[in-house]
């Protein structure tokens, strides 16, 4: 067996030391990519919409409840705003997305109302990764 020169450990000691030193300087890591793909994106959208449109208790979403249609074999997971006592009925307002990156759509009668540019605002918004209910009137 060969014993290494010392001069050969010591240089390898001090470039694995000055290795550590550079990556403790180094700033902090990146933040995880916000996943822009349908399903997250949408799932954003439902966790955000639930918290601040119904679950906060706001009067302009009183009459109507939220179906989140999620696990969609389609590819294209989507939520409903319904009436709160027909849910059965045909939905007031759709928002789905699919693809990667998400492409977004919302259409039905409540978004033509006075609330739907609050709404479309509000999904934009959260579908950017922003959860703040920054909407209510």
């Amino acid at each position: 067996m060969r014993a290494v020169p010392f001069f050969r450990l010591s240089i390898a000691v001090a470039s694995l030391s000055a290795v550590l030193v550079m990556a403790g300087c180094q700033s902090e890591p990146p933040a995880p990519a916000r996943d822009t793909g349908a399903l997250p994106t949408m799932e954003r959208i439902a966790l955000a919409a639930n918290s601040c449109w119904f679950k906060s208790g706001d009067p302009a979403f009183k009459a109507y409840r939220l179906a989140p249609e999620l696990n969609s074999f389609s590819g294209r997971p989507r939520i409903l705003i319904v009436k709160r006592n027909s849910p059965e009925a045909r939905p007031l307002a759709v928002i789905q997305a699919e693809g990667h990156p998400a492409r977004l759509q919302a259409f039905g009668p409540l978004l033509n109302e006075s609330i739907g540019s609050r709404m479309t605002s509000d999904i934009r918004r959260w579908a950017a990764g922003n959860s703040a209910c920054k909407g209510a009137a």
